[in-house]
């Protein structure tokens, strides 16, 4: 379940109501999709072969189809990140630049865990932190950026509209503190 860090005030929200009614507050959908679906040999296995990844897709297929229709998405895959994913440091340096996108970025975790940091209207910045089942869309324009938690691995289902529009632009923000 998701939990929330307001960092300019170090309050934490958590519980799926709480989480669930602050994350709308910012205009952020939130879903929690069951992770116990997934086959055993699949459950917070961060490591996959296509033929792994066709089956998360298959088993969240339902959901996938769901999340698309009512928010208009077209495409998606799998995307695993792990300890021998090839440039892990560089890509996480590209992940890690507060940037906003012309469509939502969507992810449902389905292993592993990551962050969501994330400039709200009001509040600043936030960190909502993912495990499995966790399933969000940062909107439009929004400031965020995405990095792996301690264990540095995660499995997330991606939603796209037009994956090559799909462009981080970078955004400079002078309030943001790592």
């Amino acid at each position: 379940m998701a939990v929330i860090q307001i960092r300019n005030t170090g309050e934490t929200i958590s519980g799926e109501t709480e989480v669930r009614q602050f994350l709308e507050s910012q205009e952020v959908l939130y879903e929690y999709w069951d992770p116990t679906k997934l086959p055993e040999s699949l459950q917070n296995v961060c490591h996959l072969n296509d033929e792994n990844k066709e089956q998360v897709l298959a088993t969240f297929d339902e959901e996938i189809r769901s999340l698309a229709e009512r928010r208009g998405y077209k495409n998606w895959d799998v995307i695993a990140l792990n300890e021998d994913t090839p440039d892990l440091e560089a890509l996480l340096k590209k992940f890690e630049q507060v940037h906003t996108h012309t469509e939502d970025e969507v992810r449902a975790i389905t292993a592993g865990s990551g962050t969501f940091v994330i400039k709200g209207e009001d509040t600043g910045y936030f960190d909502v932190n993912l495990s499995p089942g966790d399933v969000i869309s940062v909107p439009v324009n929004v400031p965020h950026f995405f990095t792996l938690s301690d264990e540095r691995q995660v499995v997330a289902v991606r939603l796209f509209i037009d994956p090559e529009g799909w462009v981080a632009h970078s955004f400079n923000d002078p309030d943001f503190q790592k």
